[in-house]
């Protein structure tokens, strides 16, 4: 889908996906903004428990990613931030999952925005303890969605999307990135 190059449509209208990531299941959500207007694209989630091997998830991450990146021209990533469990095996898969995300956006120059998962869940339901549920539901009256997906790491994704939208022009407790420069400048401490 080609974009008009008008500087008044452009500055009016943008794409944003959302990204929850995940090495059993990655969900991800596309909207499009209109004149400060949301419309949902399209929800979805990457399937992933059928693979064994972790890098072969993480490439499936990242090429699907980037499938959605080159299909529907993305202005902004927003990505949910791992939470911090007692598993550490299972923080550094997430993390993984998150990074070759990430670097799936960088390498196509996409801002990148990381939201804590509390944030999304306040932004959509103003309860940063919400459930799932909850989120979905709030999600399908604010989208007009007409039923919701048997798992729900695909609506967490499009609440990423959601909570951008809504943060949009606000100052961000999260981090965000305009490509690898940005990146590796906010994080001199991660790079050798």
């Amino acid at each position: 889908m080609a974009k008009p190059t008008n500087e008044l449509t452009l500055a009016n209208e943008r794409i944003i996906l959302g990204i929850d990531p995940g090495t059993t299941i990655m969900g991800f959500g596309l909207i499009r903004v209109v004149h400060k207007k949301m419309e949902f694209i399209q929800l979805n989630e990457l399937m992933l428990s059928k693979y064994d091997d972790h890098y072969v998830k993480l490439k499936k991450i990242f090429e699907r990613t980037l499938e959605l990146i080159d299909t529907y021209h993305p202005d902004e990533i927003a990505i949910e931030a791992p939470f911090f469990g007692k598993n550490v095996q299972s923080m550094l898969k997430l993390g993984r999952a998150q990074g070759v995300a990430m670097a799936a956006g960088l390498s196509r120059q996409i801002p990148i925005t990381e939201y804590e998962p509390k944030k999304i869940k306040m932004a959509i339901t103003g309860n940063g303890n919400a459930s799932k549920e909850q989120v979905a539901k709030m999600l399908q009256q604010l989208l007009g969605l007409k039923e919701l997906p048997k798992n729900l790491d695909s609506t967490d994704g499009l609440a990423a999307a959601v909570c951008h939208f809504f943060n949009t022009g606000k100052v961000v407790a999260g981090k965000s990135y305009s490509g690898w420069d940005a990146f590796v400048k906010q994080n001199q401490d991660r790079v050798k």
